[in-house]
């Protein structure tokens, strides 16, 4: 025997689905050069990243400049990445020795892939292109406390 499915009639008010989508739409906009800014990434230390090309522009530069670059693998629409970005750009801000990306999980599906990316958001911590750390969630005292310790042994460095 199969299952049994009962239609629910649910009354949704006239303005439910336009809440629905001002709630959940896309800030990020397929934008020549970034002009339009996300309100979650007000950094001017978050770089968002939606191509390879610029993935590797800003790898490359992070190793030049010895610089540890910190790779957000994360989505538009999730509600913890969204709700973890405002702290992302403070820690931007209060480590700028260090370069901040923010990567579309959707734009870049390949190179999440290669990364092993199994849940957003998750927090790459590079130096010279190789991983020091990973710090997967959207806690934010743990973030900052990931962000406080790698920070700090790559000052005894």
């Amino acid at each position: 025997m199969g299952h049994k499915w009962t239609k629910v009639n649910r009354f949704i008010p006239k303005t439910m689905p336009f809440y629905f989508l001002q709630f959940f739409r896309c800030h990020y906009a397929d934008v020549k050069d970034h002009q339009e800014q996300n309100v979650e990434f007000a950094s001017k230390n978050v770089h968002y990243i939606n191509t390879i090309q610029s993935w590797e522009e800003k790898l490359t530069e992070a190793t030049r400049d010895g610089k540890m670059l910190v790779a957000n693998f994360s989505s538009p629409w999730s509600g913890p990445c969204r709700s973890i970005a405002p702290i992302y750009c403070e820690l931007a801000d209060k480590y700028p020795s260090f370069m901040f990306l923010t990567v579309d999980v959707d734009a870049l599906a390949e190179l999440s892939t290669s990364w092993d990316i199994n849940a957003t958001p998750t927090f790459f911590f590079l130096e010279d292109g190789r991983q020091v750390d990973k710090f997967v969630g959207a806690d934010k005292v743990e973030l900052r406390k990931k962000m406080a310790a790698v920070a700090n042994l790559m000052s005894r460095f």
